[in-house]
Protein backbone atom coordinates (compact mmCIF):
# COMPACT_ATOMS: atom_id res chain seq x y z
CA UNK A 1 0.00 0.00 0.00
CA UNK A 2 2.60 2.39 0.74
CA UNK A 3 4.38 1.86 -2.92
CA UNK A 4 0.75 2.83 -4.09
CA UNK A 5 0.74 6.02 -2.26
CA UNK A 6 3.89 7.47 -3.31
CA UNK A 7 3.63 6.11 -6.72
CA UNK A 8 0.21 7.13 -7.14
CA UNK A 9 1.08 10.75 -5.18
CA UNK A 10 -2.68 13.05 -5.14
CA UNK A 11 -4.30 10.14 -6.93
CA UNK A 12 -4.34 8.08 -4.40
CA UNK A 13 -6.51 10.00 -2.47
CA UNK A 14 -8.84 10.35 -5.77
CA UNK A 15 -8.95 6.34 -5.00
CA UNK A 16 -9.85 6.79 -1.27
CA UNK A 17 -12.70 8.87 -2.42
CA UNK A 18 -13.68 6.14 -4.72
CA UNK A 19 -13.16 3.49 -2.53
CA UNK A 20 -15.27 5.35 0.46
CA UNK A 21 -17.58 6.22 -2.55
CA UNK A 22 -18.95 2.53 -2.10
CA UNK A 23 -17.29 1.09 1.17
CA UNK A 24 -13.84 1.39 2.82
CA UNK A 25 -13.51 1.07 6.60
CA UNK A 26 -10.70 -1.46 6.40
CA UNK A 27 -9.62 0.61 3.32
CA UNK A 28 -9.36 3.85 5.46
CA UNK A 29 -8.31 2.03 8.42
CA UNK A 30 -5.21 0.66 6.65
CA UNK A 31 -4.49 4.06 4.65
CA UNK A 32 -4.72 6.55 7.72
CA UNK A 33 -2.41 3.36 9.80
CA UNK A 34 -0.15 3.72 7.02
CA UNK A 35 0.00 7.48 7.22
CA UNK A 36 1.11 7.22 10.50
CA UNK A 37 3.41 4.84 10.64
CA UNK A 38 5.13 6.10 7.38
CA UNK A 39 4.30 9.46 6.45
CA UNK A 40 3.35 8.48 3.25
CA UNK A 41 -0.27 9.58 3.79
CA UNK A 42 -1.69 13.19 4.97
CA UNK A 43 -4.51 11.87 7.08
CA UNK A 44 -6.47 15.51 6.31
CA UNK A 45 -6.37 15.37 2.86
CA UNK A 46 -7.34 11.51 3.08
CA UNK A 47 -10.15 12.27 6.08
CA UNK A 48 -12.03 14.66 3.42
CA UNK A 49 -11.53 12.31 0.22
CA UNK A 50 -13.43 9.41 2.80
CA UNK A 51 -15.95 11.82 3.86
CA UNK A 52 -17.06 13.46 0.32
CA UNK A 53 -16.93 9.92 -1.15
CA UNK A 54 -18.96 8.17 1.29
CA UNK A 55 -21.38 10.89 1.72
CA UNK A 56 -21.63 11.12 -2.71
CA UNK A 57 -21.67 7.53 -2.58
CA UNK A 58 -24.82 7.30 0.20
CA UNK A 59 -26.64 9.91 -1.98
CA UNK A 60 -26.03 7.94 -5.07
CA UNK A 61 -27.71 5.00 -3.02
CA UNK A 62 -30.84 6.50 -1.69
CA UNK A 63 -31.80 8.61 -5.52
CA UNK A 64 -31.02 5.04 -6.49
CA UNK A 65 -33.26 3.54 -4.15
CA UNK A 66 -36.03 6.60 -4.79
CA UNK A 67 -35.89 5.90 -8.32
CA UNK A 68 -35.72 2.36 -9.03
CA UNK A 69 -36.21 0.65 -5.62
CA UNK A 70 -39.04 -1.25 -5.78
CA UNK A 71 -38.57 -2.72 -9.01
CA UNK A 72 -35.02 -3.82 -8.05
CA UNK A 73 -35.68 -5.04 -4.64
CA UNK A 74 -38.02 -7.42 -5.88
CA UNK A 75 -35.29 -8.77 -8.49
CA UNK A 76 -32.33 -8.97 -5.91
CA UNK A 77 -32.39 -12.13 -3.66
CA UNK A 78 -32.43 -11.42 0.03
CA UNK A 79 -32.56 -7.64 -0.80
CA UNK A 80 -36.09 -7.62 0.52
CA UNK A 81 -35.24 -9.43 4.24
CA UNK A 82 -32.67 -6.66 4.38
CA UNK A 83 -34.58 -3.30 3.43
CA UNK A 84 -37.26 -4.60 5.69
CA UNK A 85 -34.86 -4.32 8.59
CA UNK A 86 -33.82 -1.47 7.66
CA UNK A 87 -37.40 0.02 7.58
CA UNK A 88 -37.91 -1.33 10.93
CA UNK A 89 -34.72 0.27 12.16
CA UNK A 90 -35.60 3.74 10.13
CA UNK A 91 -39.08 3.85 11.52
CA UNK A 92 -37.79 3.00 15.51
CA UNK A 93 -35.19 5.47 15.35
CA UNK A 94 -35.52 7.70 12.65
CA UNK A 95 -32.19 10.64 13.02
CA UNK A 96 -30.02 8.42 14.91
CA UNK A 97 -30.59 5.68 12.16
CA UNK A 98 -29.36 7.76 9.84
CA UNK A 99 -26.55 9.28 11.81
CA UNK A 100 -25.20 5.31 12.84
CA UNK A 101 -25.95 2.84 9.74
CA UNK A 102 -22.52 3.61 8.10
CA UNK A 103 -21.24 1.77 11.07
CA UNK A 104 -23.27 -1.35 10.95
CA UNK A 105 -21.12 -3.54 8.97
CA UNK A 106 -23.27 -5.08 5.65
CA UNK A 107 -26.27 -2.20 5.54
CA UNK A 108 -24.32 0.54 4.51
CA UNK A 109 -25.43 1.02 0.76
CA UNK A 110 -28.83 -0.80 1.27
CA UNK A 111 -30.06 1.81 4.22
CA UNK A 112 -29.19 4.10 2.18
CA UNK A 113 -31.36 2.85 -0.72
CA UNK A 114 -33.86 1.77 1.87
CA UNK A 115 -34.11 5.63 3.04
CA UNK A 116 -35.19 6.65 -0.52
CA UNK A 117 -37.32 3.82 -0.90
CA UNK A 118 -39.15 4.52 1.98
CA UNK A 119 -39.42 8.37 1.38
CA UNK A 120 -37.59 10.20 3.21
CA UNK A 121 -37.29 13.73 2.19
CA UNK A 122 -34.30 14.54 0.05
CA UNK A 123 -32.98 17.42 2.09
CA UNK A 124 -33.45 15.96 5.62
CA UNK A 125 -31.53 12.55 4.57
CA UNK A 126 -28.70 15.15 2.95
CA UNK A 127 -27.91 17.05 6.11
CA UNK A 128 -27.61 13.88 7.79
CA UNK A 129 -26.11 11.83 5.76
CA UNK A 130 -22.94 14.54 5.25
CA UNK A 131 -23.01 14.59 9.53
CA UNK A 132 -22.76 11.13 9.21
CA UNK A 133 -20.33 10.68 6.39
CA UNK A 134 -18.21 12.86 8.22
CA UNK A 135 -18.51 11.52 11.85
CA UNK A 136 -17.71 8.02 9.83
CA UNK A 137 -14.64 9.52 8.38
CA UNK A 138 -12.91 11.53 11.07
CA UNK A 139 -13.59 8.22 13.64
CA UNK A 140 -11.90 5.44 11.22
CA UNK A 141 -9.19 7.78 10.24
CA UNK A 142 -8.21 8.87 13.89
CA UNK A 143 -8.47 4.98 14.80
CA UNK A 144 -6.66 4.02 11.83
CA UNK A 145 -4.03 6.87 12.59
CA UNK A 146 -3.76 5.82 16.33
CA UNK A 147 -3.57 2.19 15.69
CA UNK A 148 -0.54 3.03 12.89
CA UNK A 149 1.51 5.04 15.51
CA UNK A 150 0.98 2.23 18.47
CA UNK A 151 1.96 -0.37 16.03
CA UNK A 152 4.52 1.17 13.84
CA UNK A 153 6.19 0.72 10.62
CA UNK A 154 7.82 -2.80 11.13
CA UNK A 155 4.35 -4.32 12.56
CA UNK A 156 2.00 -2.54 10.20
CA UNK A 157 1.54 -4.87 7.61
CA UNK A 158 1.39 -8.38 9.83
CA UNK A 159 -1.17 -6.54 11.80
CA UNK A 160 -3.51 -5.64 8.69
CA UNK A 161 -3.05 -9.01 7.98
CA UNK A 162 -3.55 -10.33 10.71
CA UNK A 163 -6.87 -8.49 11.40
CA UNK A 164 -8.09 -9.31 7.51
CA UNK A 165 -7.69 -12.74 8.82
CA UNK A 166 -9.75 -12.41 11.68
CA UNK A 167 -12.58 -11.14 9.79
CA UNK A 168 -12.59 -13.67 7.20
CA UNK A 169 -12.64 -16.63 9.71
CA UNK A 170 -15.18 -14.72 11.27
CA UNK A 171 -17.59 -14.27 8.26
CA UNK A 172 -16.22 -18.01 7.15
CA UNK A 173 -17.91 -19.08 10.85
CA UNK A 174 -20.85 -17.27 10.51
CA UNK A 175 -22.00 -18.26 6.71
CA UNK A 176 -21.34 -21.97 8.01
CA UNK A 177 -23.22 -21.54 10.98
CA UNK A 178 -26.04 -19.86 9.20
CA UNK A 179 -26.14 -22.94 6.42
CA UNK A 180 -26.34 -25.29 9.65
CA UNK A 181 -29.50 -23.84 11.05
CA UNK A 182 -31.11 -23.28 7.41
CA UNK A 183 -30.52 -26.94 6.75
CA UNK A 184 -31.45 -27.96 10.61
CA UNK A 185 -34.51 -25.89 10.45
CA UNK A 186 -35.47 -27.89 6.77
CA UNK A 187 -34.67 -31.39 7.85
CA UNK A 188 -37.56 -30.39 11.37
CA UNK A 189 -38.90 -28.85 8.57
CA UNK A 190 -39.80 -32.29 6.14
CA UNK A 191 -39.82 -34.24 9.26
CA UNK A 192 -43.39 -32.54 10.83
CA UNK A 193 -46.30 -34.62 10.00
Amino acid sequence: MAEIWESWGHYAYLGSFIWAFFEGETFVLAAAALGAATGAVNPWWLLFAVWFGSFLGDQTWFTLGRRYGPRVVRRIKGAEEKVARVNVLLHRYGTWFILSFRFLYGIRNVASAACGLAGLNWGRFAILNFIAAGLWASSFVAAGWFLGALIGPERLGWTIAGIALAALIFFIIRQWRRRLAKAKASAEAASAP
